[in-house]
Formats: C-alpha cells, structure tokens, sequence
C-alpha cells in the first residue's frame, strides 16, 4: 500500500511538473495571453488610426475644401484674393558696446 501512494505521488509531481515548467505549459499560456492582449491594445490604435486616415480621404474625395485647407495648413499657400501677414515679436537691436 505504501509503494502505491508512493507511486501515485510521484506520478502527480511528474504531472505538475509538466503543466506548469514544460513548453505548452501554464507559463507559456500565461505569455501568449499576454501577448493576445499587447496585440489587441496595438489594433485599437491602429483602427482609430486607420478611421481617421479613412475620413482625411473620404475628405479629399468629397470636395475642395479639405485641399485647400491642407495646402494652407502644410504648404502656407494663401487664396488669390488674400494677403499674408506675418507678425514676429519685437527684439530690439543688441547693443554692440558691451
């Protein structure tokens, strides 16, 4: 009888063993969770990402309006009609002497 709770100890060690040092095992499980959810946080970025390119082209597809706004934002180009001003603070001259 003794030989056979023995036996049988060992025999759950061993399993144990396996479940939780061995590849497949509960670590690995653990990291490829870990993993599932770096991944699925990166998607949501990139989706809201993807939507708001998806909106800039359905933009610029639709009218003049969103180039036109590009091109003055990026390009500070100005409409024919329009004259540009561009105000700089005042430094005034440094003095030579010191």
């Amino acid at each position: 009888m003794r030989f056979l709770v023995l036996t049988l100890a060992f025999i759950l060690l061993f399993l144990q063993a396996r479940l939780w040092l061995a590849d497949g095992g509960l670590r690995e499980v653990w990291k490829l969770q870990s993993q599932v959810t770096q991944r699925t946080e990166n998607n949501r970025s990139l989706e809201s990402r993807n939507a708001v390119l998806e909106a800039e082209v359905e933009d610029l597809k639709e009218g003049l309006e969103a180039a036109e706004e590009r091109a003055r934002n990026e390009l500070g180009m100005v409409h024919i009609d329009e004259i540009f001003y561009q105000i700089t603070r005042y430094q005034p001259p440094v003095d030579e002497q010191e």
